[in-house]
């Protein structure tokens, strides 16, 4: 976790994140300086951010839009104050309209954004300067220190060349609260392909059917928001088990990086939220599946069946049956 410390002060009116990062400093600076980098952090996970204007100058202005899995919509404005490459910034920072203007009743920061040496590491110190304790208040209040914690958590993933990253280590299950767990693979293809894997029934069938010995006898897709799906699988010959489906409706769909979806076992009522990310580097996709549960219970009954076992296995099948075939 980057994150090292995170103190408010209400006396100085401030809030300071510090963190460490294992990249050299000009290395950092550049995920900072560079919106396409920048934007792959600095939205929570479930909120990724978009920067639609980049002025990277003294007095320059930049314009972001978080996006959340129900279509909620965040923006913000940066006004950079100084630049000193590669070891200082300030902003200021404002809610926004989407057409930019200053959002009435909520505060505007000030923020620095500090970087140093740390051995082989980066020491970050980023502080946020308010301009009454009610600003202070309500900006914790909205959640900012579990927002920031849980969005630099995803800065590893930035610095290091994506096949280092993830290459060979299969699918990754973390742990980000009670509710949310992130999993993560690397697949050895081009994002187009994958999303179309992931969406394209007569490809899904070849690859989504868990460990061995299971097929799948249902799979209607659906890429429209609004739209339900429906994927259904059963054992094969003497593979012990009984046949099980899920089902949900889709959230969100923007082809070929993100699509929300609800999904519930077919015949019962939980309900997850599942919000697939797909990023391109090298050739090489990092799938990212966010999900969201109705609580800890849930979390932990489904990771429990072996869920992640099964996915790793539908992954492989995919590289190699689906996406080997396609190249």
């Amino acid at each position: 976790m980057p994150v090292i410390d995170f103190v408010t002060d209400e006396e100085n009116l401030t809030m300071t994140v510090t963190a460490e990062f294992a990249a050299p400093v000009e290395r950092v600076w550049a995920a900072y300086s560079d919106p396409r980098q920048l934007e792959r952090f600095w939205g929570p996970p479930g909120w990724p951010a978009t920067f639609t204007t980049w002025e990277h100058t003294p007095g320059g202005k930049a314009q972001y839009t978080m996006s959340g899995p129900r279509g909620e919509k965040s923006t913000g404005t940066w006004e950079f104050l100084a630049i000193d490459a590669p070891h200082r910034f300030e902003v200021l920072d404002a809610f926004a309209n989407e057409d930019g203007t200053p959002m009435e009743g909520f505060p505007s920061m000030r923020m620095t954004f500090e970087f140093t040496p740390a051995g082989d590491s980066t020491r970050m110190s980023s502080t946020t300067y308010f301009d009454s304790l009610e600003a202070l208040e309500q900006t914790v209040a909205m959640g900012a220190i579990e927002g920031t914690k849980m969005a630099m958590a995803q800065i590893d993933a930035v610095l290091q060349d994506l096949r280092d990253y993830a290459q060979g280590k299969g699918t990754r299950v973390e742990l980000l609260d009670d509710t949310h767990v992130r999993i993560t693979r690397l697949i050895d293809g081009p994002r187009d392909l994958v999303w179309r894997a992931h969406h394209d029934p007569d490809l899904v069938r070849q690859w989504m059917l868990g460990p061995d010995g299971w097929e799948m006898t249902e799979c209607i897709a659906a890429t429209e928001v609004g739209q339900s799906y429906r994927n259904s699988w059963a054992p094969v010959g003497d593979t012990p088990g009984e046949p099980f489906g899920f089902e949900g409706e889709v959230l969100l769909f923007d082809a070929p990086r993100r699509a929300v979806t609800t999904e519930r076992m077919q015949g019962m009522p939980v309900e997850t939220l599942n919000d697939l990310n797909l990023y391109e580097e090298d050739g090489a996709t990092l799938v990212t599946v966010l999900i969201e549960y109705p609580d800890k219970e849930t979390r932990d009954m489904i990771l429990a069946t072996g869920m992640a076992d099964g996915m790793e296995a539908s992954y492989a099948r995919l590289e190699s049956a689906v996406l080997t075939p396609e190249r």
